[in-house]
């Protein structure tokens, strides 16, 4: 009887081991993800509901910073995400703090608020389709075009040497006008005699409610396709634009949370993505329509990987 017993000891507490890994597993996972923003909504909350319902086992909560202490004050293990342009303004006032994800941020809100130079806590979160994927884009719905009219101003000039560079392997040009003067026709008149399709870049000085009659109109009135810069101008007038939506959003904040700080990246394109097009447009222009899921499928297979 005590050889049985003494049989037993070893799986007994091999057993009793294993239970005590797997009950304080989640909590060896536990993570403090703090969102962020200027106000609270509820969209916001919405959002950060649907993030606690994917991580279970992290503590998952918003709090508006002004009811936060500095970000210096916040303990170091916690996951700090931010979720509009004054949250970023907050987080940059303090040089210290915990590392952090900048969800949404457009590559021109960037620029404006840090430069060339950008805090080493931080991982910016691009809202700005990939140029590589807005140029395949137009090679997969207008495979005749070549001249890719591009409208910048001094903010957004910056981005026309990623475009350029992005364009080459594709066979494409980008010709490139300044618009200083929204009210001024002339310059978006003169590319759009140049082009074979306008490509919108996120820029709200261009591209926005006030300009979107002028922009819509004109390029129609040449029969040439916007692409981009948003959905939500696809939704105005324009013929397609790539974009990432909440669940894209979440499915890539879930994947970075369960990585440690030390690599997140500094910056990130979305990786998933779906195709928006407007089929009244299509067929406006004389266009085939738009096989969405489709594009969007053979747009991911080639897309470059970090």
């Amino acid at each position: 009887m005590t050889r049985v017993c003494m049989g037993w000891l070893p799986r007994l507490a091999a057993c009793v081991l294993a239970l005590l890994v797997c009950h304080t597993l989640p909590q060896a996972r536990a993570a403090d993800v703090l969102l962020t923003g200027a106000e609270d909504s509820p969209g916001v909350q919405g959002f950060a509901s649907a993030l606690a319902q994917q991580r279970p086992e992290d503590q998952v909560r918003f709090v508006p910073f002004g009811q936060l202490p500095p970000p210096s004050k916040l303990p170091a293990s916690t996951r700090l995400i931010l979720l509009d342009p004054p949250s970023l303004d907050w987080r940059l006032a303090d040089r210290q703090g915990p590392p952090t994800l900048v969800l949404r941020i457009s590559r021109l809100q960037a620029r404006q608020r840090l430069g060339e130079q950008q805090p080493h806590q931080l991982s910016l979160l691009w809202s700005d389709p990939p140029p590589w994927r807005q140029l395949r884009l137009i090679r997969a719905v207008l495979p005749q075009a070549h001249r890719v009219g591009v409208l910048y101003d001094s903010d957004s000039e910056f981005l026309l040497a990623e475009l350029r560079h992005a364009a080459q392997p594709l066979d494409l040009e980008i010709v490139a006008q300044r618009w200083d003067d929204t009210a001024d026709s002339r310059p978006l008149q003169n590319l759009l005699r140049n082009s074979d399709v306008l490509l919108g870049i996120d820029d709200s000085t261009l591209y926005n409610p006030k300009t979107a009659k002028n922009l819509l109109l004109s390029s129609y009135a040449r029969q040439l396709a916007l692409i981009g810069p948003n959905a939500g101008f696809v939704r105005a007038g324009s013929l397609a634009s790539s974009y990432s939506d909440q669940n894209d959003w979440l499915a890539i904040l879930d994947g970075l949370l369960d990585q440690p700080p030390s690599t997140w990246p500094r910056a990130l394109y979305p990786s998933r993505f779906k195709i928006l097009s407007n089929p009244q447009v299509a067929r406006s222009l004389s266009l085939e329509m738009i096989d969405e899921a489709s594009v969007a499928s053979r747009l991911a297979e080639g897309e470059p990987h970090p």
